[in-house]
């Protein structure tokens, strides 16, 4: 007896949160995922102790410097901790002194 499996082909276009293009059991995926999140982080942190939520800023040209000053000092802080060797506080934004 032979049996068929009979299924539904859905192009990717219709609906790329449901299937996308690559496998979500597949380790690329996870490794994507994993990026999406420390991203999401990090604009997290732009958003609340930066104040990239609520702005007044008019212009690309603006914004691009706020973010990119803000950047600055996010990587100033984070290697003034490694300088002091303080790891554990490397990623707070809350205490500098």
């Amino acid at each position: 007896m032979l049996i068929m499996h009979i299924g539904i082909r859905i192009n990717i276009s219709e609906n790329r949160r449901l299937f996308t293009p690559l496998p979500r059991s597949s380790y690329k995926w996870k490794t994507l995922y994993k990026t999406r999140t420390s991203i999401e982080r990090l604009n997290g942190r732009l958003d609340e102790f930066f104040g990239f939520e609520k702005h007044y800023i008019r212009g690309l040209k603006k914004m691009k410097l706020r973010w990119g000053l803000s950047f600055i000092v996010m990587l100033s802080m984070a290697l003034g901790r490694i300088k002091e060797k303080r790891l554990d506080k490397m990623r707070s934004m809350v205490s500098v002194a």
